[in-house]
């Protein structure tokens, strides 16, 4: 049954006229008042209307694109091509339709606000970018969110995370564990048996996928996967920085290290060469995604390109409806294994 304003009123003990002046923000409301009524409708999960020429339609020219960190190039560029098949006429009565970008900074509550407020505004469609945050209430919390989306005919589809189950999102999914096998062979192919691995936060898929792909290669290469010869830290430079710093008084032998991403590389780069080893004569180093400064740094970084301009371009379609979703409403995307000046065979 529909949840209406007046069983919003009902619950926080207000009227209909205040309820709405909450919802509106056009009149001041005592704090405590607000609060009881904000609470009473994340309980009944009520959905706002959206403005008054929306009202007669199941779907407002409202797209939302979720990113953990818009500054991050990895989300900037797929953001920027989603926004790119979205903009321009198609909305109601042919008119534009207009996209936010909102930026989680990785947080699990803030992409369930998000979601929560396009819901409430009736998106026409939802992109979500990036890895998911491995977490059995905050995954219930979003498959019922998404649910509730879908059922209420918003398009959505995941760019870059793993499907959801018994929901309609569609999902573009990146091959990681492949990519992370790739890089890995791909040393090991070099001579290298003492590799550093730098992975990301531990409750992110994006993490989980390429270490496994990292380790399977070790595995099957008949080399020990020692824990002390993994690091985890954020998606960033400075991680990768730190990290490698942390890797080198395990072990001071390593010959290789394997990064979460290209940003985390660069880090590690710096790491290295402040410790006076040379790359790739001392220490081989490879990244991950293929962002646009890869091919600049020196040497140029080895690395896993992730097709994300692509991928986002096709997000941006099927969320318009301009293309058909994949068979079973899934795709992979497979990443190519870019070799540069980063790797070399270990001296000696």
């Amino acid at each position: 049954m529909t949840v209406t304003l007046a069983d919003v009123a009902a619950r926080a003990q207000v009227s209909p006229a205040t309820v709405s002046r909450v919802l509106n923000g056009n009149y001041p409301v005592a704090a405590s008042t607000r609060e009881r009524v904000l609470k009473a409708v994340d309980e009944l999960d009520y959905v706002l209307n959206g403005p008054a020429s929306s009202l007669a339609a199941a779907t407002s020219d409202l797209v939302g694109i979720l990113v953990n960190d818009i500054a991050d190039p990895f989300f900037g560029i797929m953001a920027s091509a989603i926004q790119s098949e979205i903009g321009g006429p198609g909305g109601r009565a042919g008119g534009e339709r207009l996209a936010v970008v909102c930026n989680t900074g990785g947080s699990p509550e803030r992409e369930l606000t998000y979601l929560t407020l396009l819901q409430r505004q009736r998106a026409a469609a939802v992109v979500v970018t990036g890895g998911a945050v491995e977490d059995t209430a905050h995954v219930a919390a979003v498959s019922a969110k998404l649910r509730k989306l879908t059922d209420a005919g918003t398009r959505v589809v995941l760019c870059g995370r793993p499907p959801v189950p018994e929901t309609r999102a569609v999902a573009l999914a990146f091959e990681n564990r492949a990519g992370g096998r790739q890089l890995t062979e791909h040393l090991i192919g070099l001579g290298h048996r003492r590799l550093g691995y730098i992975a990301g936060p531990q409750e992110r898929t994006t993490t989980r996928h390429r270490l496994e792909g990292h380790r399977a290669a070790l595995e099957a290469a008949g080399i020990p996967d020692d824990p002390d010869r993994t690091v985890h830290g954020r998606y960033d430079r400075r991680s990768g920085y730190e990290a490698t710093l942390e890797l080198l008084r395990r072990d001071p032998s390593l010959t290789a290290v394997v990064a979460a991403n290209d940003s985390v590389a660069l880090g590690a780069c710096a790491a290295l060469r402040e410790s006076g080893r040379r790359i790739p004569e001392d220490v081989s180093v490879a990244g991950f995604d293929d962002l646009p400064f890869s091919i600049d740094a020196v040497p140029a970084l080895t690395t896993v390109r992730l097709p994300l301009a692509e991928a986002g371009a096709r997000a941006g379609r099927i969320a318009m409806g301009r293309e058909e979703p994949p068979p079973g409403g899934i795709a992979t995307v497979r990443g190519e294994l870019m070799v540069r000046g980063s790797t070399a065979a270990p001296r000696g």
